[in-house]
């Protein structure tokens, strides 16, 4: 997933440079859009397409066989869209899925009690970190920079993150 930003250090590389840097992986399945952070895409930085794709995230991990899952990710993304706690540098928490989903039918997640606070390392600022409306930029100013350059994708920004 792309991160919460449309810097260079948020943006992936396109499919023709990871695979010849990782021929031993394969990308056939990599979204042909990614990683374009166009405004009509889903990997947009804008609050909708970032909610989307957490809450996407969070359908997905629900879904999977697997009973231990490890996401890596930025503490920005983990916090905006995924988890609402707040993350040190290469700190890590523990969550479970709530036994009953959001009325949106997305999982809720529910942090264990080891690392409930502070995080797994004790370095991480307590209390829940919902979104807030200076973590994304204007809707309106994401709409005028696709205007501006004739962005003509028709990917929603709303539509799940592909598998």
């Amino acid at each position: 997933m792309i991160e919460n930003s449309a810097k260079p250090c948020d943006t992936g590389s396109e499919r023709s440079v990871v695979s010849e840097r990782f021929p031993e992986v394969d990308f056939t399945k990599l979204d042909p859009v990614y990683p374009s952070k166009s405004p009509k895409t889903v990997y947009a930085f804008t609050r909708r397409a970032i909610l989307a794709r957490g809450d996407a995230c969070l359908r997905n991990l629900y879904s999977r066989q697997e009973k231990v899952i490890a996401v890596v990710s930025h503490s920005g993304f983990l916090r905006t869209a995924v988890s609402h706690r707040m993350y040190a540098n290469a700190d890590f928490r523990v969550f479970t899925f709530a036994e009953s989903a959001e009325s949106d039918g997305v999982p809720r997640l529910v942090e264990s009690d080891l690392t409930s606070g502070k995080g797994g390392l004790g370095h991480s600022d307590e209390g829940d970190y919902p979104p807030q409306d200076l973590d994304f930029p204007p809707e309106e100013q994401m709409e005028d920079i696709a205007e501006e350059q004739g962005d003509t994708a028709n990917n929603e920004a709303t539509r799940e993150v592909p598998q």
